[in-house]
């Protein structure tokens, strides 16, 4: 009887596990290929999410602004029944001296924001009332457009369309709308 020594080796040759590393790098190349396409797209829906809350905060200081046949500061404001009762109707556009940031002349009423820009402003970037540079906003800017539009029953002259228009790095540009309508014009 003879003993045969039966020599199993466990492993792997050289080609074999040449063949495994390639594979297994181009498996690790194409993950890592599309982990830096998601992160380098990333960031745009960010810029796009700043841009719409920018816009609708906005919207809503506008909306929230009287809407009246009269400039505020006009002494017929709460008793005028047209814009021809006014010493100082309310037109398209601020009244001369005032601004948004301004602490003794700011806007005061829904036609003020006509034409607001914060591009072509003095104080470019997105600011709060008082003027000051929100942090990390200096790269944003903001542009108003108020259109008098008849709102189904609602005329013309007694309801407007704002548009707000917010654009950001990387040309990312967002634009909100909404409807502001004379329901007291005596109200300030």
């Amino acid at each position: 009887m003879s003993l045969r020594k039966h020599s199993s080796a466990i492993g792997f040759t050289l080609v074999e596990l040449i063949i495994a590393i390639s594979i297994i790098s181009l498996a690790v190349a194409g993950v890592m290929l599309a982990l830096t396409t998601a992160v380098r797209s990333s960031s745009e829906p960010v810029v796009q999410d700043q841009a719409l809350a920018i816009a609708k905060s906005l919207l809503e200081e506008i909306e929230s602004m009287p809407f009246t046949y009269c400039d505020p500061n006009d002494p017929a404001v709460y008793t005028a029944t047209s814009a021809a009762g006014c010493t100082t109707p309310e037109v398209l556009g601020p009244e001369l001296g005032e601004t948004r940031y301004s602490p003794t002349n700011p806007f005061n009423n829904v036609n003020d924001y006509n034409g607001f820009n914060t591009a072509t402003d003095s104080l470019p970037g997105i600011r709060d009332v008082t003027g000051t540079l929100i942090s990390g906003l200096s790269a944003y800017n903001a542009s108003v457009t108020i259109t008098p539009t008849a709102l189904g029953s609602v005329p013309a002259t007694a309801s407007l369309l704002i548009s707000v228009t917010v654009t950001g790095p990387g040309n990312v540009s967002v634009t909100v709308e909404g409807y502001r309508t004379m329901y007291a014009p005596n109200s300030v």
